[in-house]
């Protein structure tokens, strides 16, 4: 058996609080001009700190509330610790604090919105001021419920409520509440909410307390309706429970928006490094264009030089064609005037003049070769070139091809081609590589040859001076020498020149397959960075409709009940209707009847009286007989409101479809069958 507080309030003070700092710190907020709690650890506030902390380790679950102390400290100022805390358990038990002091604190949401309807039903005009100006009910009625007027009121005034309170429990605060309001209403309706707030603050305590009597006379002369007050608190319950769900639906919501936007916050990051990457591959794939291009003007330069050197080599040919042409027809005419003039000492011009044309023969062979070799090496390169436009043509086909097949399936060939370029680099390279320690070799040999064969002319002209006298007849030959030794330097030097610009180009061109590639490569990867960004935000899209679907069907479900509870009260409303007439129907014809029946005993009483001499019982069957007539007449009466009613009613059920018309109709359906109940009970009367 649990023990009584009152008994356990001991044993509870030595017990130890977790609430105990936070009452320790709103005591000398209690009533701090009062004398009882006015000193600091005095008795009144170890009175009230005992109890607060014995009741907080009593009920767990309320624990402590900072507006239960101002109703403990009332009490301690009428009884002792002891009684105050047995009082004070038995007003959170029965008296609906407990449920008020609760962390939720439902019940106090239950009564402030219990009092709005009553200010909304009692106080119209006030109820659209505090509307207007936003001053909602629990701004200055929560302090009403949670500390009964304790710190709203002086200390008489809330011990008048508080002796009432126990008496009709919450019944007390809202009509004391309405006389406040009621009494207030003029001054209340020309305030703003500041005005108001004051008003509760300094003003309504010293008219409360003027007047006491006159405010609990106003306050017990409200209606107040328990039936209508549990009605308030069912549609409470369904507000608040809707409440609840759409907070729950909010919630929900708000949590998918929440994931939905991290995930946007993501896919704008992915996008934003696509867009950078993007910019970067253009930023780079301008250069390679640009150095494209710059190659290309290069190339073209080195091909205007190329033709300008080869129209030079023609040039030169027909010059040694010509010196050719000239030397054959006058070799003779010298040779044969050197003969017939001369002497002992001319005998050595003709060998000079064969060991001259073989030179020059062997020079023209040479130069034949040399130019049968350069063109040998521009068929080269013309196949070469040859070959890279093919190269480049299917390259191109390729990258076509590339450009329609999908990213996945063009990885492994991208790969592949990769793997091809850089073989093709890298033996190009070593091309290279070995073509240019070739054509160093080249160079020093003919220019090892150049000195050659300069130191030589030198030498057999000095000897042929030394020998021969008749100088001016070998100038000519030294001449044609001369140029065609300037020209085969020329023609050498100019293939060396073309041999190194093929190189050049050949390197060039690797160069620009190999930025061709990283661009290709590039362009693979950003279109399929662009391909999965529009897959993200065709996911997004999806998510965004699907979330918008959600909430179209939820505010479909949402008119669907409505609609299919509109529908409900309008069938109940007609049901009620038809109960009401059938009701009445019934009663008409049960009027009918018993009229029918009265004429019948009137007409047998009076035969009977024809035939009984007695007087007095003659004159009580007459006064009953006018009493029924009279019953009669105030029944028809009754029934011509009845139909007044019904048609009204009908005309109401038109117009506004108000369900709560119905009971006027029953409570006269009700008092016509009570009055059919006498008359039928006269009728018995009568007949016996």
């Amino acid at each position: 058996m649990i023990p009584p507080p009152k008994k356990r309030y001991s044993e509870l003070i030595r017990a130890t609080s977790a609430c105990e700092k936070v009452i320790r710190r709103d005591i000398a907020r209690t009533y701090p001009e009062h004398d009882f709690f006015k000193e600091k650890d005095g008795v009144g506030q170890e009175s009230l700190f005992n109890v607060m902390k014995a009741y907080s380790l009593y009920d767990r679950e309320v624990g402590y509330c900072q507006g239960s102390a101002f109703i403990v400290g009332l009490l301690l100022m009428q009884m002792p610790e002891e009684e105050a805390f047995a009082v004070l358990v038995k007003l959170m038990q029965e008296y609906r604090l407990r449920e008020m002091f609760k962390p939720s604190m439902a019940e106090l949401g239950l009564c402030v919105f219990q009092l709005k309807h009553l200010v909304e039903e009692f106080l119209p005009d006030l109820y659209v001021h505090f509307e207007s100006q936003g001053f909602d009910t629990p701004m200055y009625a929560s302090s009403w419920f949670l500390t009964l007027f304790t710190t709203n009121l002086t200390l008489p005034a809330a011990c008048r409520i508080m002796d009432a309170f126990l008496v009709d429990g919450l019944e007390v605060i809202f009509r004391v509440s309405l006389a406040i309001l009621q009494s207030g209403k003029q001054d209340l309706l020309s305030l703003d909410m500041e005005g108001m707030l004051k008003y509760f603050q300094k003003e309504t305590p010293q008219k409360f307390d003027a007047q006491i009597d006159g405010f609990m006379n106003l306050a017990y002369g409200f209606k107040y309706s328990a039936k209508k007050m549990r009605k308030l608190e069912k549609e409470y319950a369904a507000h608040r429970a809707k409440e609840l769900e759409d907070q729950e639906e909010v919630r929900r919501l708000r949590a998918e928006n929440r994931l939905l936007r991290q995930k946007v916050s993501m896919l704008e990051t992915e996008s934003s490094e696509l867009a950078d990457r993007l910019i970067r591959g253009q930023v780079s794939r301008a250069d390679q264009e640009e150095t494209a291009f710059q190659l290309q003007r290069e190339l073209d330069a080195m091909r205007q030089r190329d033709a300008e050197m080869t129209a030079k080599l023609k040039e030169t040919q027909e010059k040694l064609r010509h010196v050719e042409e000239k030397n054959n027809p006058e070799s003779g005419s010298p040779s044969s005037s050197l003969e017939c003039s001369s002497d002992g000492t001319g005998v050595q011009y003709p060998s000079l003049q064969a060991e001259l044309m073989k030179q020059k023969e062997e020079l023209v062979q040479c130069l034949q070769e040399q130019l049968i070799g350069g063109r040998l090496r521009q068929a080269e390169m013309e196949a070469v070139i040859r070959e890279l436009k093919s190269q480049l043509q299917d390259a191109e086909e390729e990258k076509k091809a590339l450009r329609e097949r999908r990213p996945e399936e063009s990885i492994a060939l991208l790969q592949e081609e990769l793997a091809a370029v850089k073989l093709r680099e890298a033996e190009a390279t070593c091309a290279l590589k070995e073509l240019r320690p070739r054509i160093a070799e080249l160079t020093a040999q003919w220019q090892k040859h150049l000195q050659e064969y300069h130191s030589e002319p030198v030498k057999d002209g000095e000897a042929n001076q030394s020998n021969s006298t008749p100088k001016k007849l070998m100038f000519w030959e030294n001449n044609d020498a001369k140029r065609a030794a300037k020209a085969e330097e020329e023609l050498v030097t100019t293939k060396l020149r073309e041999v190194e610009a093929v190189a050049e180009l050949k390197e060039l061109r690797l160069r620009v397959m190999e930025l061709e590639t990283q661009n290709q490569v590039l362009l693979n990867a950003s279109r399929r960075q662009d391909e999965e960004m529009r897959t993200l935000q065709s996911r997004v899209e999806d998510y965004e409709r699907l979330e918008k679907e959600f909430l179209q069907k939820t505010r479909d479900h949402d008119r669907k009940y409505s609609d299919l509870e509109l529908k409900m009260k309008d069938e109940l409303m007609m049901a009620r209707f038809r109960e009401a007439e059938s009701a009445q129907s019934l009663a008409e014809l049960t009027q009918k009847v018993a009229m029918l029946e009265f004429q019948n005993q009137e007409l047998v009483a009076q035969g009977k009286l024809c035939s009984v001499d007695d007087s007095d019982r003659y004159r009580d069957l007459q006064d009953r007989v006018v009493d029924l007539k009279a019953e009669v007449e105030r029944l028809e009466h009754v029934n011509k409101k009845l139909i007044q009613i019904k048609d009204r009613n009908s005309i109401d059920r038109e117009s506004t479809k108000n369900p709560l018309e119905v009971s006027p109709t029953c409570d006269l359906v009700s008092y016509q069958s009570d009055s059919e109940e006498d008359l039928v009970s006269l009728t018995l009367d009568l007949k016996v």
